[in-house]
């Protein structure tokens, strides 16, 4: 199942949340690692810098023309699942804590960090991993 949200005009982009991550795993021992086809309307956001989307609790952003990053959705200062991505970097909703797009904690709400994960962009795929 897939549901869309589009976010007020200080959130300059809409979410895609899905489920489950596609074309691959989540979780385990083994970590983290799926792959997002920019091509499939689900994902299509990412084509444009400034968007991010939500997959298997992990909010992806595309941060420059050629770059994204990934951190999870769950904030460090209370755990919950409230964090987006806003103009340079992920910020939770529910608190104001506020993260680097490399996880590093910008404010005392933030100051544990968050977990950022690897993305890997080439041509139209975007791969996210521990």
């Amino acid at each position: 199942m897939l549901a869309v949200y589009c976010g007020a005009a200080s959130v300059s982009s809409c979410i895609n949340e899905a489920g489950d991550p596609p074309g691959g795993t989540t979780g385990g021992g083994t970590g983290l690692d799926f792959t997002l086809d920019l091509n499939d309307n689900a994902y299509s956001s990412l084509k444009s810098v400034g968007n991010y989307l939500i997959v298997d609790k992990v909010v992806v952003a595309r941060v420059s023309e050629d770059a994204f990053a990934a951190v999870t959705l769950i904030c460090t200062h209370e755990n919950r699942t409230k964090i987006i991505y806003k103009g340079s970097g992920f910020y939770c909703t529910e608190h104001g804590a506020k993260y680097t797009i490399t996880g590093e904690g910008l404010n005392s709400d933030g100051k544990k960090g968050i977990k950022a994960y690897n993305t890997e962009f080439t041509d139209s795929t975007i791969r996210v991993y521990a």
